[in-house]
């Protein structure tokens, strides 16, 4: 199984096949992921242990244990843990591509958005 560590916390794919992906996410207390979007794929958020602050569009939400959210291709979304213990979620990726390159960042805590000038795919780690 693939895994990565990320400065927020660390995912592992259970699952990739053709058209979709399936994600364990596990965001260490306090930590976000960067405010982001994808061009190629939606993605519903399962959350199962923990809370999740959502940010989808220009709404901004709480997700608690055994709820759901969804993500449509295109929209700024960002999954934050305001708890003290870590939250996991399961990701469902649905689309043509689930390349991990396929990310626009506009705004991060860990200085993972590209200075004007750079290409995108230099900074890519979700």
């Amino acid at each position: 199984m693939e895994t990565g560590e990320r400065p927020w916390g660390r995912y592992t794919v259970l699952d990739d096949s053709g058209g979709y992906k399936i994600k364990r996410i596990v965001v260490n207390p306090g930590e976000r992921l960067s405010l982001q979007m994808h061009h190629h794929r939606s993605e519903h958020w399962i959350v199962v242990s923990g809370t999740a602050k959502v940010i989808c569009g220009a709404e901004a939400y709480i997700v608690n244990v055994n709820e759901s959210t969804f993500i449509p291709i295109g929209v700024n979304h960002r999954l934050e843990n305001p708890g003290v213990i870590p939250l996991t979620i399961i990701e469902v990726q649905s689309g043509e591509y689930l390349g991990e390159d396929d990310i626009v960042r506009f705004d991060d805590d860990y200085n993972r958005v590209p200075e004007k000038g750079t290409r995108p795919e230099e900074f890519v780690t979700e």
